[in-house]
């Protein structure tokens, strides 16, 4: 996924149509990419093509339009699943990592898992990747544990050795922290864990639009993956499973698409994925999707995270010099996510003083609530970097906490 050449950033960050306007009578400084990416001219342009000239449902009909609707949805999954280095019938699509990681809970975990099984999650998960679980528990009987970090937000890889037992039928833990920005050395837990048959389930919401992932080489069992983190729209994503897990697992959903035939004494179920995705999907925003994937494929993924690197570099340089001010993660090699805290400023009120000056972060607990509670803390403010950010920006940011500083001091 390398570029040819060095992009242009100032000329990639004019796609994005929104990063143009102001907020409050200042120019936008958007830092939320954690939340949700802004999308680039030619998503939105893919979209509005497929309503304008090719809108009609998927696999349901033989006429013109319904044949162009189901090859731009099924076309817009086969770039996405090379995206990702997977064959397309292994990728199941979705409306987000929420659905994705449920559909494990419900499909596969709760069939198989039992009082005295265990799942493994980590600190630093997100919500989405803690309440499907605790859900599957309550049901089975089985229980949560769970692995500790070390005094950087990195994961301590001792305590997961340890605690990576017999007991555990499933390790379930996210790729990058949205908190953090810690990157879990993937590969190197995934063998750890097939060393003791365990199987594993990646959250790779926050690691898919920022660095070049190459599914069959981390050794998981499921990979699950946001579209609106990256460039797409909203309510999309995908879920990538081992082709044995699919084909074991019953549907999670039932209703059309889903089926070969159905009968009142019984249904059969269609080949994975589309065993997996009933009813009409969100065919417009996949498509979109697709667009967003090779929107990236185009500029490079090692390019892209060599970009966040250099501007994670400048703002940690910068924010650090703020008197008063504490980063929360430190790890080596940590994704472009800042998450801080400054003395005497509560972090939904810095946010909202620096959203009066156009800058947009995060405040809150990031539906992290455990990882809030490890560092003692109820809310931190973020701020998320993605490629089209830019140094001056960087330095705005710097500029509105210490203008904000002085006003609550």
């Amino acid at each position: 996924m390398k570029a040819a050449s060095s992009p242009d950033w100032s000329r990639l960050r004019a796609d994005f149509p929104v990063l143009s306007r102001e907020v409050h009578g200042k120019p936008l400084v958007y830092l939320d990419s954690a939340n949700t990416s802004q999308k680039p001219q030619q998503v939105i342009a893919a979209m509005d093509d497929f309503y304008r000239e090719h809108n009609a449902n998927v696999s349901r009909a033989v006429h013109a339009l319904g044949s162009e609707a189901t090859e731009a949805y099924e076309g817009a999954r086969r770039r996405l699943a090379a995206f990702v280095n997977v064959p397309a019938d292994e990728l199941i699509l979705t409306s987000g990592t929420t659905f994705g990681i449920n559909l494990v809970a419900y499909s596969w975990a709760l069939p198989r898992l039992k009082t005295g099984d265990v799942i493994l999650l980590t600190r630093m998960e997100h919500h989405a990747n803690i309440v499907p679980w605790q859900l599957v528990c309550e049901r089975t009987g089985a229980s949560l544990r769970v692995v500790e970090l070390a005094p950087d937000g990195s994961l301590d890889m001792d305590d997961l050795r340890a605690k990576l037992t017999g007991e555990v039928k499933l390790l379930a833990f996210t790729h990058v922290s949205n908190v953090l920005g810690t990157v879990n050395p993937v590969a190197e837990i995934c063998r750890l864990a097939r060393k003791q048959g365990v199987v594993t389930l990646v959250d790779g919401s926050q690691a898919l639009p920022h660095r070049a992932v190459d599914i069959p080489l981390l050794g998981c069992d499921f990979y699950a993956f946001t579209g609106h983190k990256m460039l797409g729209p909203t309510g999309t994503g995908g879920l990538w499973a081992r082709r044995q897990h699919l084909r074991e697992m019953p549907p999670f959903l039932g209703g059309g698409e889903m089926i070969r035939e159905v009968r009142f004494e019984g249904t059969t179920f269609n080949d994975p994925p589309h065993k997996f995705e009933a009813g009409t999907p969100n065919i417009a925003g996949v498509v979109g999707l697709g667009a967003a994937a090779d929107y990236l494929s185009a500029i490079g993924m090692a390019e892209v995270e060599a970009r966040e690197r250099a501007l994670l570099a400048v703002a940690t340089q910068r924010l650090s010099a703020i008197e008063g001010l504490r980063i929360l993660g430190t790890a080596p090699g940590k994704a472009a996510v800042i998450s801080f805290l400054v003395d005497g400023a509560h972090a939904h009120d810095l946010a909202t003083l620096l959203d009066l000056e156009g800058i947009a972060v995060r405040s809150g607990h990031h539906c992290a609530h455990p990882l809030m509670a490890h560092f003692g803390v109820p809310a931190t403010c973020r701020a998320s970097l993605a490629f089209y950010n830019t140094e001056a920006e960087v330095e705005k940011l710097a500029l509105g906490i210490e203008k904000v500083r002085k006003l609550l001091l």
